[in-house]
This record gives C-alpha cells, structure tokens and sequence, in this order.
C-alpha cells in the first residue's frame, strides 16, 4: 500500500501520461524500477526502453495529476466503519490480488475498499465470477441469487460487475450465504470509488464493503464510460477459477467475460434456459461451444472439485419454492399448464379453459406470492429456486 503521497503522485502520472500504457509501463519497470525512479531519467535514457514521443511525454507532467494525486491521499486517509479499509494497491504489494498477476495485462494500479486484507489471502481455485443480463427473467434473477447463496455458503467467494439485474442479484445472495467472517464478493467496477454506479446500487455497494471488497483500475473522479466496462469484465474473470453465466442474450457483455476467462485459462460454465427466451441464447451458444451446462449449485462445485456432502446445495432448475407449502389446488394447477417457458394469457387460457377474471386473479396472486413473474410482451413466467 502507499506509504506517501511522493510514491502516489509517481504512480498516477505513470499511469496519467498520454501514450504509456500497461505494457509500456511495466517494459519501463523493469528497466529503471519503480516509478519514481522512471521519471528521474533522462529523456535520452527512456529512449532506450520507448519510442522517442512516449519518451518525451514521460518527461512531461500530465494535465490534473498534482489535483489528482491530492484527490487520492485525501480519500485514501478518510475514516471508515471498523475492519474496513480504503486502499490503492500496485503490482508488487503484498495485497495485490495473486490471481490477476496471472492474467496477460494485470492493471498497474487497484483501488480497494472494504476487506482489503483478505485480498492477501484470495485464491483463484476459491473464487467464482457469475455474470449476466442487466434486464434479467424474474427466473434469471431468482438463479443468480440462489446459486450465490449456495455456494458463497459452500466457501466461495462470488466475483460480479455490481450491475443491475444478475450481477446485483450474485452479490446478494453471496452476501446472504456467506459463512462468517469469508469474503462474501468482490464488486468489481468501471468508475472511480467515489461514486456507485448505478445509483441503484448504493445500498447494496455500501454492504459489499462490510463483509466484502469493492475493486476499480479507474482512478477518483471517473465517470461511467461505456468502453471501461468491457476492459473491466477482464478483471472479473481474472479474479475467479471459473465464469458462470447465469443468462444472457446473444449480444451481451457478459461473453465477453466468458470469452477473456477462456483467453485466460479460466473455465466456463452457463445455466440453460427456454428456447423461446432471448435471454438465454448466449448460454446456449456458449454451451455449444463447450461450456459446462449446470442445473444446480452443486454441478458448480463438482466441476471446481469442490463437492461438499455438507454444502446448502439448492434445488434443481425445475422446482418451485412453493413445492411443499400449502397451495390451492387451482393455483398448482395453473403452475402446471404453465410449464418453465413464458407464455401469453391467451396462450395459458387455451390450456387451462378458465374464464378470464378468475385466471387473471390467480395469475396476480401467484405473482405476489414470488411464484410468477411478469415479462414485457404481456407474457408471465413460472419462477422456480435455482
């Protein structure tokens, strides 16, 4: 961690100067040695290690860095909740996660808050990423918070974007499950850590950071820019021995996630979904290309090699919450003619054969019961425990 503002200040312009990226930063590393000591050459000496224009630019103090570096020391010593911490982490110290040193482009810089040492003792083989669709299924969203549950409950920490729909619903249920005093999840973000993006998710982000960690590459002050967030599922993946998908369309983030896990050497696995919903060609897709299917939490941990006889295993995709609880037979009959796939009221009351309002009224009862969900489209959806 930082011990001076002096050694923050040479980081972030390291980090600030125009043309210098990651690789370039760490070929200049591993020349000259930390930063400081890079930006005490001369322009003649970087020009042995880069091109004359990044050697000249380094020689040069970055538009914001002095305010920038202030920022930072400043929110780096401001008081926080007991057993929680504020910290930016480089490439070398002790608490920088272990698991993205093994990744081809680790950021040079991490910024922490929350349980930032546990990151000491983070391994990559007790670690699952679970990712998926912003606009999830009410059954998309009831999976990726059940299977966090479980398994958070089983011993893993649950990696996400802190996202709305699936990711938001993963770090609930780690949060949930988690056995005391683990490291429920790890909200990895694409702004600085002076704002939670979305807004939405200030509650839940102010949670995380209890029993949990919130991570960014983006120094203070960087705003929700659309191209950060892909850059960033790398570090999702990176942190996790596998990626799983929970639900995602065709065109989604989330296999970009799946696509950098495997380009890192990580596994991939998908929860399958109906046919008939959008949402759950990406799965299929990636099951095609050889995913691991799962059903339950346990069909997780068997393929990590982590199968628990004592683990909270969740019930399969086809079950119902209210499976064992006292239900009118009207409404078990409708689940029935209901099947897992959406269907349309027209479509249910050609099955079913009751009059408009009455199937209307058990249609509302059972979606205030947690049992139905409404779709866009007029279309309504059984919902089951993952």
């Amino acid at each position: 961690m930082m011990d001076s503002s002096e050694e923050l200040g040479a980081w972030l312009r390291l980090v600030l100067t125009n043309g210098v990226g990651p690789e370039t930063a760490r070929n200049l590393m591993a020349a000259f040695g930390e930063p400081q000591a890079i930006f005490a050459q001369t322009e003649s000496a970087l020009r042995q290690i880069v091109p004359p224009q990044q050697a000249k630019a380094l020689r040069q103090t970055p538009a914001g860095w002095a305010e920038l570096t202030a920022e930072t020391w400043q929110w780096l010593q401001a008081d926080e909740p007991s057993g929680q911490t504020r910290a930016v982490l480089t490439l070398g110290d002790a608490d920088y996660p272990a698991p993205l040193l093994q990744i081809p482009d680790p950021p040079l810089m991490l910024y922490a808050l929350g349980q930032v040492s546990a990151l000491r003792h983070l391994h990559v083989d007790r670690s699952l990423a679970m990712v998926g669709s912003r606009n999830p299924t009410p059954q998309g969203a009831v999976n990726a918070r059940e299977f966090a549950r479980s398994l958070a409950a089983s011993g893993l920490t649950i990696v996400s974007g802190l996202a709305l729909g699936v990711d938001g619903a993963a770090h609930e249920g780690a949060l949930q499950g988690a056995q005391a005093g683990a490291l429920a999840t790890i909200a990895v973000v694409g702004t600085g850590l002076d704002r939670v993006y979305p807004r939405q998710h200030r509650d839940l982000a102010h949670r995380i950071t209890a029993s949990g960690l919130i991570l960014s590459e983006y120094p203070l002050g960087t705003p929700p820019l659309a191209h950060h967030f892909p850059r960033r599922n790398r570090l999702i993946s990176g942190l996790s021995q596998a990626t799983l998908v929970v639900e995602a369309a065709l065109q989604s983030g989330s296999l970009i996630t799946a696509k950098q896990a495997l380009e890192q050497g990580r596994d991939v696995m998908a929860i399958p979904g109906s046919i008939h919903s959008a949402q759950a060609k990406g799965c299929h897709a990636l099951i095609k290309q050889g995913a691991k299917l799962v059903e339950s939490a346990q069909d997780v941990l068997e393929e990590l090699r982590m199968s628990d006889p004592f683990a909270q295993v969740p019930l399969a995709l086809d079950s119902s919450p209210a499976a064992s609880s006292h239900q009118e037979p009207d409404e078990d009959e409708l689940l029935q003619h209901m099947g897992h796939d959406p269907v349309s009221l027209d479509a249910l009351q050609a099955r079913c054969g009751w009059p408009t309002a009455q199937l209307q009224a058990q249609l509302l009862e059972l979606e205030l019961m947690g049992q139905v969900g409404r779709l866009p489209g007029g279309l309504f959806q059984r919902i089951g425990v993952a």
